[in-house]
C-alpha cells in the first residue's frame, strides 16, 4: 500500500503522477510479513469464516517466458461467483494503449502501488458464463477456450513469437482466501488476501482501490489507520503472482 508520496523515490515521483493521471484506477497494496500476519488479523478484526475461497491457475511456459515478457495469463475459480479469465500486460504506458482497448468495458489500466515501488498494468478480463477453468486445468479443454477473441488478440500482440495459448503449461492451483471489510475508523473498504502456497508459505496482502484523483489521500488515510492498529508497514514487499510462478516453475524443473 503506497504509504505516501515520499515512500516512492523522488526521482520516480513525476512518472508516478503521470501514470496515475492517465490510469482508470489505483490499487494501494501492502504485504504483511509472515511473522506479523496473526497479529494483523487480530488487530483488524478479520474473520476467516467470512472469507471467500478462490482457486487461481496461471498459464505460462516452464521457463516463464510470458512472465519475462510482462504477460500474465490467469484463470480463476471463485466460490459462489463463478470463473473468470485475465490477460494482463505490465508495465504499460497508458497513452501507448490503443483506443479500441481503452474504450473496451473489459479493459482496465491500473496503477499498483506499494511501499517503495509501483507498476502500471493493462488488464483484459472475462467473466465466464459457464465454469470452465477446472476443465481446462484437468486438460479436458484447450486453454484458449477461457478467453474471448479480444483477449486472444491482446495476447498475440504481446506474447513472445511462437508461444500460442494452447501450448502453455498449467501452473497451479494456488488457494486464496479473500475478505472484504470496512473498518469503522477508516470508512474505506479494505481487501485482505491470504495466498496459500504448496510449500506452506503464505502471503497476506492488504489493499484498497480508489479513483486516481484520490490516490494520495487514500494512501495517507490508510497508512495512518494501519499504523495506529499496529500493522507492520516496513516489511519486505512480495508479489503474489511472481512467487506463484517461481514456485511452480521450480517444481517442474525439479521433476524434469
Amino acid at each position: 500500500m503506497a504509504a505516501s508520496p515520499t515512500a516512492i523515490p523522488d526521482s520516480e515521483l513525476a512518472d508516478l503522477f503521470a501514470l496515475i493521471k492517465k490510469s482508470d484506477s489505483v490499487e494501494l497494496k501492502l504485504t504483511v510479513p509472515e511473522s506479523h500476519q496473526r497479529s494483523t488479523i487480530t488487530a483488524l478484526g478479520m474473520d476467516a469464516l467470512e472469507a471467500q475461497i478462490r482457486q487461481v491457475f496461471f498459464f505460462d511456459t516452464p521457463d516463464l517466458d510470458l512472465d519475462s515478457a510482462g504477460v500474465v495469463v490467469r484463470g480463476r475459480r471463485v466460490q459462489g461467483k463463478g470463473d473468470d479469465s485475465v490477460i494482463k500486460l505490465r508495465p504499460v504506458v497508458p497513452d501507448d494503449m490503443p483506443t479500441r482497448l481503452r474504450e473496451s468495458p473489459s479493459f482496465n489500466v491500473e496503477v499498483d502501488a506499494m511501499p517503495g515501488g509501483f507498476v502500471c498494468s493493462g488488464t483484459l478480463k472475462r467473466t465466464l458464463t459457464t465454469p470452465a477453468v477446472r476443465s481446462v486445468a484437468l486438460g479436458k479443454q484447450p486453454i484458449s477456450k477461457l478467453f474471448t477473441k479480444e483477449q486472444r488478440r491482446f495476447y498475440e500482440e504481446h506474447a513472445p513469437d511462437g508461444i500460442d495459448l494452447d501450448s502453455l503449461t498449467v501452473l497451479g492451483p494456488i488457494f486464496v482466501l479473500k475478505l472484504r471489510f470496512t473498518p469503522e475508523e477508516l470508512k474505506r473498504k479494505l481487501v485482505a488476501e491470504l495466498w496459500l502456497y504448496p510449500d506452506n508459505s503464505q502471503i497476506l496482502e492488504l489493499s484498497t482501490k480508489c479513483p486516481p484523483a484520490e490516490a494520495f489521500q487514500a494512501a495517507a488515510e490508510t497508512r495512518a489507520f494501519l499504523a495506529a492498529a499496529g500493522v507492520e508497514l516496513g516489511g519486505e514487499q512480495q508479489t503474489k503472482t511472481r512467487k506463484a510462478l517461481a514456485y511452480f516453475s521450480g517444481a517442474l524443473a525439479a521433476t524434469a
